[in-house]
């Protein structure tokens, strides 16, 4: 009988990470969800973990709940992240924080966690999901915090893919453009569709098979794949 993998996705509750989370499902793995505001799954191979991953205490209770529950970690998709698009003289103290804690902390605390597990089991996977704006910056969108915070967990798969690569463990980054979710109200698509070289905003779908491809793609590591409608490419 083959091994149950278990894949363990954070910023799950709703948009890309409940879509990953259904994904993830559908390729057969169990799932441990996490989110501040997270509640129970009525399946019985999707456990939920509620609170701020960038709380250590959190982010243990997550992987232990995979392990307890599934006895494993074969992926992690860090997808919890904060975006705040400000001029870079506005940002606040607040602002800072917040974005170091949540996009940088987010990252650090569960993937240590992640990778001791994986490490024992000589295999694994991690997923970051960044921005695209991280290599691609756009005038339009000034947005510093995302680019400080974001592009360390875009430039630390590299670091990471190289150091763990012996070991079994792959590490990678899709890099969105602007995605069509709840965070961006309905009268700015037309302006966000047109920040594209394709002509539209990502769909949360187009995030996921970014993400699957990476799962399914086991000589591929150190990658970041842009899931950006052109941006990448230039305008």
């Amino acid at each position: 009988m083959d091994t149950l993998k278990v894949a363990v996705i954070t910023g799950g509750s709703q948009g890309i990470g409940a879509g990953l989370v259904e994904a993830y499902r559908e390729l057969g793995y169990a799932v441990v969800a996490n989110s501040r505001s997270i509640g129970a799954s009525d399946d019985d191979l999707v456990r939920t973990v509620s609170g701020d991953i960038s709380d250590p205490t959190v982010a243990d209770a997550v992987i232990r709940t995979a392990i307890d529950a599934f006895g494993r970690v074969d992926t992690l998709v860090n997808n919890a992240g904060i975006f705040i698009a400000k001029p870079f003289l506005d940002y606040t103290q607040d602002d800072y924080d917040t974005a170091l804690r949540v996009n940088l902390g987010g990252f650090f605390h569960v993937t240590q966690k992640a990778v001791a597990q994986m490490a024992e089991q000589g295999a694994g996977h991690v997923v970051n999901v960044t921005t695209t704006l991280v290599e691609n910056a756009n005038s339009n969108v000034p947005s510093a915090l995302a680019s400080l915070t974001k592009g360390g967990t875009a430039a630390v798969v590299k670091s990471l893919a190289i150091e763990y690569a012996a070991r079994g463990i792959r590490f990678n980054a899709v890099s969105p453009g602007i995605i069509k979710t709840p965070l961006h109200a309905e009268e700015t698509h037309a302006t966000y569709a047109g920040l594209h070289p394709v002509g539209r905003m990502g769909t949360i779908d187009d995030v996921v098979r970014g993400v699957v491809y990476l799962e399914q793609a086991p000589f591929v590591t150190g990658e970041f794949l842009h899931v950006d409608g052109g941006q990448s490419a230039g305008y």
